[in-house]
């Protein structure tokens, strides 16, 4: 089980990162999104139709209280791994996560609070310095988990040097 809370969703501000986030997490095997801020229907919508299309069985969830979340999953015995710059060199952690069956991750929005430093079993960085939450996230899992395959799209990708290809499957 390895899950995702992005912390503090705002529809005018975050639309296209949260869905970015979102379509990171799928790509590499997270099974699970959480979201807490304006609920966005949307980009709940936008990445249904991604999973019907490509594949997968991701699911995103709207949640009013994320603090909540991140208690249920500690006393479940989940690894809470929160995403951040001022955190220790993921690359030190490596092992430690890999050796993890069940992590919730943590990637903040808006400032996050002090208390999810507190409660995360992890506080890793991609880097000390300012850095998006999609490629910090991105860079994470591949080192993690490397890509994830769908056997069950509709559509797949074919590997072109010149052009888009995608091809309906039977």
């Amino acid at each position: 089980m390895k899950e995702i809370l992005r912390l503090g969703h705002r529809i005018e501000r975050d639309k296209r990162i949260t869905s970015h986030v979102a379509l990171t997490a799928r790509a590499f095997g997270i099974s699970h999104l959480y979201y807490s801020g304006q609920k966005d229907s949307h980009f709940e919508t936008s990445l249904k139709k991604v999973s019907e299309e490509f594949g997968g069985s991701f699911k995103i969830e709207h949640i009013n209280k994320p603090l909540e979340i991140v208690k249920k999953k500690k006393k479940e015995g989940v690894c809470i791994v929160h995403l951040t710059m001022y955190g220790i060199p993921f690359e030190e952690k490596l092992r430690e996560l890999e050796k993890e069956e069940k992590i919730l991750f943590v990637v903040g929005g808006e400032k996050v609070e002090g208390v999810y430093y507190q409660m995360s079993d992890m506080n890793v960085s991609v880097s000390h310095q300012p850095i998006s939450e999609v490629s910090a996230l991105g860079i994470l899992l591949y080192s993690l988990y490397g890509f994830a395959s769908f056997k069950d799209g509709k559509r797949e990708v074919l590997p072109s040097e010149n052009g888009k290809k995608i091809v309906k499957k039977k």
